[in-house]
């Protein structure tokens, strides 16, 4: 997989502050949401790719490992014990290259240098210089879980299927499609006694036919008929938690667009709050008319 450079995603450079990643990602989420580009799968991997640059880069911890580590900076911890145990001598470099052993000066000769790699990605056990046994971390995974929008809007468990185990895990209201949370130890076995990888998932939620999402914020049609509009009247929307009836004011237009406050997707991780629901009128025109509705639309024309 080619190496994706967090700061170009976002448009930035690495001296980007925080504020400016969050400048950034506000902007081309909401420009590449799935929500506004239904079809366009591009658009979709763009999304999934600013909400993995974002998580990140707003982390200062996980953007320092990114920094010195490029694309292997999930295996920071790893160079690092390693470098430790093959000796003090030499240094490394490490860039956005993806290469973390670039630029290594000395205390490795060729054999040593290809156990030490061995060890690293071969994926078999080994023992270091000095007869002292290396401890790696296993691999990560990575899965997908597939949701619909009503059931990314509720907390609720879920059990997922991963390499034959049974992971049971707890959804929290609000994920939004494309993002990823770990859960630690739930990846393969360590190599010599190390600790386990991780479990990456990614969530994937599906259009849904009633309601479009931007953020936390979402849009429904509601029709009502010509006479409502022309006169006033209420109609009955549906929301994510139940109906509700609004009121029409008289001599509503096509499109008006009407906002319920607080009826929208819940915010991630923050109980009880929720964005708002924003519902567009379509005035529905009559096709069916008597010869006396017609003599009725003519005389008001005339009036």
């Amino acid at each position: 997989m080619a190496f994706i450079d967090y700061y170009k995603v976002l448009g930035l450079d690495k001296n980007a502050t925080q504020d400016d990643i969050k400048k950034a990602y506000r902007k081309l989420a909401r420009k590449y949401h799935p929500d506004l580009n239904p079809d366009d799968k591009e658009a979709h991997m763009k999304f999934q790719q600013i909400n993995e640059a974002n998580e990140v880069l707003s982390d200062a911890e996980k953007r320092k490992k990114y920094d010195q580590y490029g694309e292997n900076w999930k295996h920071a911890d790893q160079f690092e014990q390693a470098r430790q145990q093959q000796g003090s001598g030499g240094q490394y470099y490490y860039d956005n290259t993806g290469n973390p052993f670039e630029g290594y000066s000395q205390g490795f000769g060729t054999e040593d240098f290809s156990d030490f790699f061995s060890e690293m990605f071969g994926n078999r056990g080994g023992r270091s210089r000095g007869g002292r046994s290396s401890q790696f971390k296993g691999q990560d995974y990575t899965t997908e879980l597939h949701l619909s929008l009503k059931e990314a809007a509720n907390t609720h468990k879920q059990t997922l299927n991963v390499n034959g185990k049974q992971i049971r895990i707890t959804i929290p209201a609000g994920v939004n499609n494309g993002q990823q949370i770990k859960l630690n130890g739930q990846g393969g076995e360590g190599m010599n006694g190390g600790p386990k990888g991780d479990l990456y998932i990614t969530f994937v939620i599906s259009d849904d036919p009633d309601f479009k999402r931007l953020n936390n914020d979402l849009t429904t049609v509601a029709e009502i008929d010509l006479y409502t509009a022309v006169l006033g009247g209420e109609t009955t929307v549906s929301t994510l938690d139940g109906k509700v009836k609004l009121k029409v004011a008289p001599g509503t237009q096509n499109d008006t667009r009407v906002r319920l406050k607080g009826k929208g997707f819940p915010v991630y991780k923050k109980e009880g709050q929720h964005g708002d629901l924003f519902v567009t009128y379509k005035v529905k025109i009559p096709t069916q008319l008597s010869d006396k509705q017609k003599d009725l639309f003519k005389q008001l024309a005339e009036s």
